[in-house]
């Protein structure tokens, strides 16, 4: 193996090693953000259901813009 070829095989073996630090990070990346995704669904379900409980509050004690304040 002459010189050009161990080195042409050295700088392959460091890009294969960078790539695959690379891929690591990316792959860390993405887990985490799943995560969070996961967490902001529950967050938005609890505060949809929530809603809907005040919505239906709203609808059964009647529209507060059809009483009249109590000063009248």
């Amino acid at each position: 193996m002459s010189n050009g070829t161990g080195e042409a095989l050295v700088a392959l073996e460091s890009q294969v090693a960078f790539q695959e630090h690379t891929i690591e990070q990316l792959n860390e990346a993405l887990i985490s953000q799943q995560q969070q995704i996961d967490v902001l669904r529950v967050e938005l379900r609890l505060l949809s259901e929530k809603f809907g409980e005040l919505d239906d509050r709203v609808e059964h004690s009647g529209s507060a813009k059809d009483e009249k304040p109590p000063h009248y």
